[in-house]
């Protein structure tokens, strides 16, 4: 391969072959965000390493029988999630990764709100303003790591979904395959992140301002 990247078939085709370098590339590849999704449903990072080894061993002892039904991403996810809910009821994980999105938590802070007594209470309390120049700010260095750690400390569940969506570029119907959720719950998912994570911004840009 010469870190070339190859189509998807030529891809497979090494892998059916044992073609190290191909495997290594994938490893490279997919590798972080694998251990993001495991994390998601065992208790430990020690866990979730595991869970990605036995992965890779799946992917190599399965990929004659890929037939290309999904990609080979989504195929190599949903493998990693089989095994990730196993040792997560081993480990007595006891709440799902699809329930967090049911939970009663509100998308935005309450407090961005006003008062219920207040005639205006489903106004803003704090607004979000225009940024001055959003293009240069948000490439900056300082408000990309200000980003990265608003997605660190998200729940597990919806650090995934922003991070497969947001980050790495996956499609809707990709998370939803890749993670077994459902349309309504990807989205609930990505619209409680993608809000806290434009809270995060806002702050640290102080680009909020009351309304009255």
């Amino acid at each position: 391969m010469a870190g070339d990247r190859l189509d998807e078939r030529e891809l497979v085709e090494a892998l059916r072959r044992g073609d190290e370098e191909a495997f290594m590339w994938l490893v490279d590849m997919y590798g972080p965000a694998l251990l993001r999704v495991a994390r998601m449903y065992v208790p430990t990072q020690a866990v979730a390493e595991e869970v990605v080894q036995e992965t890779w061993i799946g992917v190599l002892k399965g990929i004659d029988g890929f037939e290309g039904r999904s990609s080979l991403r989504t195929w190599i996810f949903r493998i990693l999630v089989n095994i990730a809910k196993t040792r997560g009821a081993r480990e007595r994980r006891s709440v799902p990764f699809s329930s967090a999105a049911s939970a009663d938590e509100p998308s935005v802070d309450p407090d961005r709100f006003l008062p219920a007594g207040d005639e205006r209470a489903r106004a803003w309390a704090l607004g979000p303003v225009p940024w001055e120049t959003p293009e240069e700010n948000l490439l900056s260095g300082e408000t990309r790591e200000v980003i990265l750690d608003a997605i660190a400390k998200l729940p597990d569940s919806q650090r995934a979904v922003i991070t497969l969506r947001d980050v790495d570029g996956w499609s809707s119907e990709e998370v939803r395959n890749a993670l077994d959720l459902s349309e309504t719950n990807q989205r609930v998912l990505l619209h409680r992140a993608r809000s806290k994570v434009r809270g995060a911004i806002e702050r640290y840009l102080n680009a909020m301002e009351p309304t009255r």
